[in-house]
């Protein structure tokens, strides 16, 4: 019989592949002819309608008041900005480097919460938090290299998304996860749905990238999302939040399959760095 550990492990394990397939996906989907914004809208629609079966199922609450506004801000400029910046860096930087751009964000999320007095910033913390920046930064030397436009979505992607754990952190406390995750997915869905339309659509051409777009929607959107918290409720958030720094080894591991992006030696030090580091913060925290 599967324990409970081991279990929470496995789902937890499964979501982190999920979430760090998604720049592959998305590579496969841009190849096909789609948009940053069609992509986004198709990704949060189908994501958000199958969140809304999900909270039916499980008779979850809507979020109300203060509250729902809050939810409907962070997902319409929050978790919408992070998304737009994420998928931007892929037409200008690699899929390894721009899932370990994206991970630069637990270690701002220890210096945004010692600003705003959440908790104490101490040295190990500042030292590992150095040390996840001197990882990218060994990673942007070559091989791994984008544009510097992409670099910069990327920086950005996780700049946007500290800002949203940091101010989504207590309202989903209150709301619940499940519920909070709903409400910003279709805020994000109707954010994108205008930008694609003041844009105008553009679908993919191949049956291959609608089969990515909805896979991100699906296998790197809403299950991990869902196996996250599983898992969480088995091992802790602490255990959780470590397995799940294996993101970007995903990430590098299949753009290296089914990509052909390289991975020098000087690259492979500076993604350790940053995995290291990101792995010994989420620990801490």
């Amino acid at each position: 019989m599967i324990s409970t550990r081991f279990s929470g492990a496995l789902y937890t394990f499964l979501s982190a592949t999920g979430f760090g397939a998604m720049a592959i996906f998305g590579k496969v989907a841009f190849a096909s002819g789609a948009t940053t914004t069609t992509v986004l809208f198709l990704r949060f629609l189908s994501a958000g309608l199958l969140m809304v079966a999900l909270m039916s199922t499980m008779r979850a609450p809507w979020p109300k008041g203060r509250d729902l506004w809050i939810l409907i801000g962070l997902g319409a400029l929050g978790y919408a900005g992070m998304s737009f910046c994420y998928f931007s860096a892929l037409h200008y930087a690699t899929a390894g480097l721009t899932g370990l751009l994206l991970y630069l964000y637990p270690s701002l999320v220890i210096v945004g919460s010692a600003l705003v007095g959440s908790s104490r910033l101490t040295l190990v913390k500042c030292l590992l938090a150095f040390l996840s920046l001197l990882g990218i930064l060994l990673t942007v030397t070559n091989g791994l290299a984008g544009k510097p436009l992409g670099i910069a979505f990327g920086v950005a992607s996780a700049l946007l998304y500290t800002v949203y754990i940091l101010m989504g952190e207590q309202v989903s406390s209150r709301t619940g996860a499940i519920s909070a995750a709903c409400v910003i997915m279709l805020s994000a869905t109707a954010v994108f749905a205008i930008a694609m339309v003041l844009e105008g659509p553009s679908f993919p051409r191949e049956s291959q990238g609608w089969l990515a777009i909805a896979s991100i929607g699906i296998f790197s959107t809403l299950i991990p999302i869902v196996f996250f918290f599983a898992g969480m409720r088995r091992i802790g958030a602490g255990d959780a939040s470590t397995i799940s720094t294996i993101e970007p080894v995903v990430t590098l591991l299949l753009a290296y399959f089914y990509l052909g992006e390289t991975l020098g030696r000087m690259q492979a030090v500076g993604a350790a760095l940053v995995i290291g580091a990101v792995a010994i913060l989420t620990r801490m925290r």
